[in-house]
């Protein structure tokens, strides 16, 4: 895993288009639109950028790149383009999950790494661009990466962070601990050389420890950003962060417990008696806003940790393993009969981590989303990104926003707004086709036949049927 194995994987992942034609016959199986030029014809179009939707739509798309956009009254469509008719589909931009871990786990179940069924179900869900903002197995998010890039396998796009980077006594059995700033320094430029392009902190870390990490990791091209505790995140801003992970749950410098460099833990009567609206909540805001600090959020994680939520899904259970699955119900179980109050967010304080979010985006926040299929289980790759679409609609976002915050946001937040994250002509042609309206009916984000990612479609079913059972297991 070092030399030119590992320049290849430091190259950006847009450089390197997936090539369906030297997919194994296993994969390839997934691949069903492969033609150089195609039109899809009479769709509604919601392009990603807030604007409201477009009725009777034509997109053309040329060797991986959409190359026209409009009315289909208006298409000049191309000598031997391949021709679908979508009239009854909505095309969306593909999804850019911001914290999509390529493992699974949480509850009783060990967290596994998924090669499998991770990409097979984030690429069928509409995702084709993941961060995984923390690993378990940082060396096999790499190779999966390259094997993606390769054309081995199907799946998104991929960003690498390197390992969880911890302080003192914060491993969780599985994270690396930096006490020194010396240290923080060594694992910065160690992962960076790898071949990760963000690095993920986690709940223990030290503002010292965080200042030198994050200095290091600019020194060679790389951004930070992290699940905060002893860390709020006015602090994070001053150390200087590019990002912050999810929303509301991860800062608790609301605490009046809270300590410097210390961890509180998670209290829900603070969230609970928030002032959404208050000077405290705007002061964050304003720093974070003015130095440009993204945050992701990852609402569908947190709801599974509510009392009865979310409703049981049957794809859900179909997909996981099922060993798995009964882990998942024993642990919704315990959850609901009030034992698992340790873990358990309230409902109370879940409206105010929907509201913290939708407040930071009216103050001019910049708001990504992931789905970090943890916590107690029964939150899988790809289906967690559609519910938090549901999610943000119950938050308060209408639903073009919620797609922007989806797709154009998280491909700001990842540098690459001027290659994909839109509906427009020269952007990689990564879409997603619904039959169905999720404008009008969100349910119908599920809805997923097609998704094109580099102008190849794949077909959504097909990768969902393969990976029966197999979540939890690989």
């Amino acid at each position: 895993m070092i030399g030119k194995t590992l320049a290849a994987l430091a190259l950006p992942a847009t450089l390197l288009a997936q090539a369906p034609a030297s997919l194994p016959p296993e994969e390839k199986a997934f691949v069903a639109v492969d033609a150089p030029r195609v039109a899809l014809t009479r769709v509604r179009v919601v392009d990603g950028t807030g604007a409201a939707p477009k009725d009777d739509q034509t997109i053309l798309i040329e060797n991986g790149k959409i190359t026209w956009v409009g009315p289909s009254a208006r298409a000049s469509i191309p000598s031997g383009a391949r021709v679908m008719d979508l009239a009854g589909h909505t095309v969306i931009p593909g999804l850019v999950g911001l914290h999509d871990h390529t493992f699974y786990g949480g509850g009783a179940w060990p967290y596994i790494h998924q090669a499998v069924s991770a990409p097979r179900l984030y690429l069928a869900s509409g995702v084709t661009t993941i961060r995984t903002t923390g690993s378990n197995a940082p060396y096999q998010d790499l190779i999966l990466k390259r094997a993606i890039d390769n054309g081995e396998v199907v799946g998104p796009r991929m960003y690498v962070s390197g390992p969880y980077l911890t302080g003192p006594g914060g491993n969780h059995g599985i994270m690396h601990e930096v006490s020194t700033p010396e240290a923080a320094r060594r694992a910065a430029a160690y992962w960076a050389e790898e071949g990760a392009t963000w690095l993920k902190v986690y709940d223990r870390i030290t503002r010292r420890e965080l200042k030198a990490l994050v200095e290091e990791a600019h020194k060679h091209g790389i951004k930070v950003t992290g699940h905060l505790c002893s860390i709020g995140y006015k602090e994070a801003v001053e150390a200087g962060m590019d990002a912050v992970e999810h929303g509301l749950y991860a800062n608790q410098e609301y605490d009046p417990a809270k300590q410097p460099d210390q961890c509180p833990g998670v209290n829900m009567s603070v969230f609970e008696g928030l002032d959404i609206d208050g000077p405290a909540v705007r002061s964050t805001f304003k720093a974070m806003i003015e130095k440009g600090v993204a945050m992701t959020s990852t609402l569908v994680i947190f709801e599974s940790l509510v009392a009865n939520r979310p409703p049981i899904e049957q794809r859900t259970m179909d997909v996981l393993f099922p060993p798995a699955r009964e882990a998942y119900l024993a642990a919704r179980a315990h959850l609901a009969s009030g034992e698992g109050s340790r873990v358990a967010v309230t409902d109370a304080a879940f409206k105010k981590l929907l509201a913290y979010e939708l407040a930071f985006v009216r103050a001019g926040g910049l708001l990504g989303a992931g789905v970090d299929p943890t916590g107690i289980g029964g939150v899988p790759a790809g289906f967690g990104n559609q519910r938090n679409y549901e999610l943000f609609l119950e938050a308060g976002f209408t639903p073009v926003e919620a797609i922007k915050v989806l797709t154009a946001n998280g491909a700001t937040i990842l540098g690459e707004a001027d290659r994909y994250g839109t509906i427009a002509a020269g952007k990689a042609a990564d879409l997603v086709v619904i039959a169905g309206d999720p404008i009008a009916r969100p349910a119908e984000i599920r809805r997923v036949s097609i998704v094109f990612r580099d102008g190849v479609g794949y077909d959504s079913p097909k990768l969902i049927a393969s990976v029966k059972g197999m979540v939890g297991l690989k």
